[in-house]
């Protein structure tokens, strides 16, 4: 049986049930979290992370009947190198993600000064937007599961997305890793880069809860996270700048305006803003801008992943031509500014009357 399949389908529903039954609440005017919202919320965080845990065990022992060990890992890369390679392809990044939202949201509720909102309409709603994100990403990973198998189709050997129950083909080895990723960078900044992409959901997520629920204490919620995000972000950035310069060698420099890094700065400078304008939301400034420039970190947070994963740009850091997983995120996209144009324009409105 096919555990890791099924481990993604159990984080993927029980995080879709969280967001639902946390939407219900909400719509009955209820500000604290149901029973039910909870146990599906840490049965989406307890499954994403035996995942991961379960799929770099497969990476370790080059188990190759698994398509991603097949494509990532083999038995000449070290043991650092095989655990890199959960990073190495798009579904092992995204289920990374995910996990990172589902850790940091916990985080958020239930530590430091935050966790005194926890029953408040604020906080319910932040972290209702949080779960629904990390249901987008776990979606993609069902429709693309990490756990794909080889098995007999046929007259000829398949690939498996769907049947944790078929049969699989024994592999006797991974193809490994692109070489341009056998670097010691490999193993530091994706994560990094990761994690920082991670943090930037809680800021938009409180800044949603504001302009919803009005409640000036959202910065409380997404001041601390967005330093973090910015933090890694510039970390992810810096780190990948040494690696293109030792590995690629652009003209001597470490900064070619690629699309993908292009696009990694832009929620850079967005991030940096909000950090400037968060100091003086307390004097009652910045009331629409501040949540402006959250919100819009995190939606070019989002624009630089379609870019990576649609393959639209010609660019060292794209997977793949335009997919399924890419109309996915395209249209996730679309949802994001749709929504947050609303919301920003009701309160732009609003302040002006």
């Amino acid at each position: 049986m096919n555990f890791g399949m099924i481990l993604i389908w159990i984080a993927f529903l029980t995080g879709l049930g969280a967001t639902v039954f946390s939407l219900a609440y909400h719509l009955k005017g209820r500000h604290t979290h149901s029973t039910n919202s909870k146990k599906m919320e840490m049965a989406c965080a307890i499954s994403a992370t035996l995942s991961i845990v379960l799929l770099v065990a497969h990476l370790l022992r080059v188990n190759a009947s698994y398509y991603y060990v097949y494509s990532h890992s083999s038995t000449d890369l070290v043991w650092y190198y095989r655990i890199s390679a959960l990073w190495a392809g798009q579904e092992g990044s995204l289920l990374l993600w995910a996990w990172a939202i589902l850790a940091i949201l916990l985080l958020v509720q239930y530590t430091g000064q935050t966790k005194e909102l926890t029953d408040t309409k604020l906080m319910n709603i932040t972290r209702m937007v949080s779960l629904a994100i990390a249901s987008v990403f776990l979606l993609i990973l069902v429709i693309k599961n990490p756990f794909a198998t080889y098995t007999i189709a046929g007259t000829g050997i398949g690939i498996n997305y769907w049947d944790p129950f078929a049969t699989l083909v024994e592999v006797p080895y991974g193809q490994g890793m692109n070489p341009l990723l056998r670097n010691p960078w490999m193993a530091i900044h994706p994560p990094v880069l990761f994690l920082g992409y991670a943090a930037f959901t809680i800021p938009f997520a409180a800044a949603v809860a504001n302009l919803l629920a009005k409640d000036g204490r959202w910065t409380n919620i997404a001041r601390d996270w967005m330093r973090i995000a910015w933090l890694f972000l510039t970390l992810g950035i810096g780190l990948g700048g040494f690696w293109a310069y030792e590995v690629l060698g652009w003209g001597a420099w470490y900064w070619s305006w690629d699309p993908v890094e292009t696009s990694s700065l832009i929620p850079w400078i967005t991030a940096t803003a909000f950090l400037h304008a968060r100091t003086r939301t307390s004097h009652g400034e910045y009331g629409f801008l501040a949540p402006l420039l959250a919100m819009a970190s995190f939606i070019l947070v989002v624009f630089a992943t379609f870019v990576t994963r649609s393959g639209m740009w010609a660019s060292v850091h794209s997977w793949q031509d335009f997919n399924t997983e890419g109309m996915v995120i395209a249209i996730f996209l679309a949802a994001l500014l749709g929504s947050g144009g609303f919301l920003l324009a009701r309160r732009y409105f609003e302040d002006d009357d």
